[in-house]
């Protein structure tokens, strides 16, 4: 299976075609579609995966492997759900599972060392170097502290805070109760130091960016294991 080229970044930004739309089509035969929803999801699923893992090269694998199951499972898709939380629910089993194995073979520990938790620098078209410097930091400080999270809360606040999903739909990925979330989310804002959230609070949507080409290479690797099946 082949992608068609001209389906792109382009696409994403200004395809009129729902996720249900897609899906459709891409059961039809219109195999090159599946780049869009990758496109479309590729940062979310990353954010998501790498809250429960805290490694990047995991969540990207993790990634590979929730795409390549759903594309298998599209059959299955009743539209019971949005197809977005059926996704990211395939992204989160995916991850957990990989880290109940890591587990298995040995503990994790409860904070890590400051070298494992560095994040590729975040680029932006910003004029202003000090600015733009100001906003790294920010974002680093955020994913820092985020990644300090007991298991419990990081994923939730993730999904709520930096992913922007609403409680209804990050209890349907988390298989939680709405209150559940809330609470856990309330937990999570407290865990972190209210001077830290504050001053991170507005770069939020900056942290654990998966743009460019690191979209690119999901998608390219996606497509690869697809041509296999």
């Amino acid at each position: 299976m082949r992608a068609d080229t001209a389906v792109g970044e382009f696409a994403v930004a200004g395809s009129p075609l729902s996720d249900e739309e897609i899906v459709s089509r891409v059961r039809a035969g219109e195999t090159a579609l599946y780049e869009v929803l990758m496109r479309r999801y590729n940062q979310r699923l990353f954010r998501v995966a790498r809250s429960i893992l805290r490694d990047d090269v995991e969540a990207e694998d993790v990634m590979q492997d929730a795409y390549v199951k759903a594309y298998t499972s599209l059959s299955q898709f009743q539209g019971r759900a949005q197809f977005s939380t059926w996704l990211t629910k395939i992204a989160i089993y995916e991850a957990s599972g990989r880290l109940r194995k890591r587990k298995r073979l040995q503990e994790v520990p409860e904070t890590w060392p400051e070298e494992s938790r560095s994040m590729e620098s975040i680029k932006s078209s910003s004029p202003d170097p000090e600015q733009e410097a100001l906003r790294q930091q920010f974002a680093s400080f955020l994913e820092q502290a985020v990644d300090a999270l007991p298991e419990t809360y990081r994923c939730v606040f993730v999904c709520r805070e930096i992913e922007n999903m609403n409680t209804s739909e990050t209890a349907g990925c988390l298989d939680l109760t709405d209150e559940a979330v809330k609470v856990r989310l309330h937990r999570a804002r407290q865990l972190l130091r209210n001077e830290l959230y504050t001053l991170a609070g507005s770069t939020g949507s900056q942290a654990f960016v998966f743009l460019g080409m690191r979209c690119d290479r999901v998608v390219r690797r996606v497509f690869d294991r697809l041509q296999q099946l």
